[in-house]
């Protein structure tokens, strides 16, 4: 990848809204998402608006993530 040059000040105004998203981003998901997978997953079962490959990549994806509660 070719390198860019920018100023400092271009810089630090490129990384303060980048640093602001990713610490919303992150708050985001660990609030937005409550419900154990196999609850998400279903909720979107019942809308018939997914396949099944989709539903089951959705789910293996969850339980993988650190920000989805696992059924106890």
């Amino acid at each position: 990848m070719p390198n860019v040059t920018i100023s400092k000040i271009e810089y630090r105004k490129l990384k303060q809204p980048a640093k602001a998203y990713q610490k919303l981003t992150k708050r985001f998901f660990e609030f937005i998402i409550q419900a154990p997978a196999e609850e998400v997953v279903e909720d979107f079962r019942k809308t018939d608006l997914y396949t099944d490959d989709f539903l089951k990549d959705l789910e293996d994806g969850l339980r993988k993530s650190s920000y989805v509660k696992t059924k106890k």
